[in-house]
């Protein structure tokens, strides 16, 4: 699968991991987003659903061994190059997620993982999508409590 200059558009899943008043994030080791803060995710395997992938993807890149509940939002990441060619197109699902087992560990292609705050989002250059859908998953774990 080429992920650069992709011949049609790349299903990607996001785990949003909330747990108390923190969120867990994973520095980008690869591009898109190298050296980033993002949500722990990854690109949909033939055969997998929504929400095995997101769990999978969890555990590859935190360490934590996540369940999936409510769809928090769809996106789209459309990145042309300088000449205007489409280098990278994704559509990209993400998920509420809660840990059920593990400890945060960088794994898979994250530089590195953490829990970051509420408070400290605005810190991090997120896009605009992807802090949405955080904050998002914030009021959501924070209405069912």
């Amino acid at each position: 699968m080429k992920r650069e200059y992709p011949e049609t558009p790349l299903v990607g899943v996001g785990a949003i991991i909330i747990e108390g008043n923190r969120v867990a994030l994973v520095k980008r080791g690869h591009a898109p987003l190298q050296g980033k803060w993002s949500i722990p995710g990854g690109v949909l395997e033939v055969g997998e659903t929504l929400r095995k992938a997101a769990i999978r993807e969890a555990l590859e890149e935190t360490g934590l061994d996540v369940e999936p509940g409510e769809l928090l939002g769809v996106f789209e990441r459309v990145l042309p190059d300088e000449h205007g060619r489409m280098k990278y197109h994704y559509v990209l699902i993400d998920f509420l997620c809660h840990r059920l087992s593990g400890e945060l560990a960088a794994g898979d292609d994250a530089d590195d993982v953490r829990w970051f705050g509420r408070e400290e989002l605005a810190e991090l250059e997120l896009s605009r999508e992807t802090e949405e859908a955080i904050v998002k998953g914030f009021e959501k774990c924070a209405s069912a409590q």
